[in-house]
């Protein structure tokens, strides 16, 4: 099993763990939810996306299902080697510099809440960087209660049970979540830092390297439409 490398962030269970904490068999074995109906709802058909932090393809395979072009990075090569039908490209994020632009650049996973304010505004600024004139972001983020509403659990149809069990502050307005995966024939954890965002500080986070929301795609606002409002990205 491939060792944390990240402060704050473990994983445990069978397989490769990713320096953020997500184990590679697990995050291959979950289903996709709405995220590629979402997508496909507020983006040309055929758009050709940048989906940042891919990991093992469970809304890319989706998305090419559905007619788009993607463009898939992550900085786990194990990740990577479960993908299908994209562009691949190992990179971490913040360093991606691709020299193109897109239709369509997504930030899901919650990468947004990074806890460290520098590493979110760099995830933010690859997000401008590779978005092209008239293109979009669309941005991933936790539900309004997802750190106080705790312990809580989940049974998934596909027979499996994801609990959120905590969210300890760290004590520089960020928490510390642990959260556990029981299937029938294994069990995954990932413990990782997070930071809460309102409406409010998104918004602004966002305004930092040029962008503001165009729309939000869901009642609860965990998913996001934006456009660059300056030409060029924050320095």
């Amino acid at each position: 099993m491939e060792l944390n490398r990240r402060a704050g962030h473990q994983g445990t269970g069978p397989g490769a763990v990713t320096p953020d904490g997500c184990a590679v068999e697990l995050y291959a074995r979950l289903p996709v939810g709405a995220e590629p109906d979402i997508v496909a709802g507020a983006v040309s058909p055929g758009a050709h996306i940048l989906e940042l932090g891919c990991g093992a393809g469970r809304v890319t395979h989706p998305l090419l299902e559905r007619g788009f072009t993607v463009t898939a990075v992550d900085e786990s090569q194990e990740m990577l080697d479960r993908m299908r039908g994209a562009r691949a490209i190992r990179s971490a994020i913040e360093d991606l510099d691709l020299g193109e632009s897109f239709d369509v650049v997504m930030l899901a996973s919650f990468l947004v809440h990074a806890a460290d304010v520098e590493v979110r505004r760099a995830l933010l600024r690859t997000c401008v960087r590779h978005l092209a004139a008239d293109g979009c972001v669309l941005i991933q983020r936790e539900g309004e209660d997802w750190h106080t509403n705790l312990p809580r659990e989940r049974v998934d149809p596909g027979g499996f049970t994801v609990r959120i069990v905590s969210a300890e502050p760290t004590g520089d307005g960020a928490n510390s979540v642990h959260a556990e995966y029981e299937f029938p024939d294994a069990v995954w954890t990932q413990t990782f830092v997070s930071r809460p965002l309102t409406d409010e500080q998104f918004e602004e986070a966002l305004a930092e390297v040029g962008l503001k929301v165009d729309r939000y795609l869901t009642e609860d606002k965990t998913w996001a439409r934006s456009r660059a409002f300056r030409t060029k990205e924050a320095p």
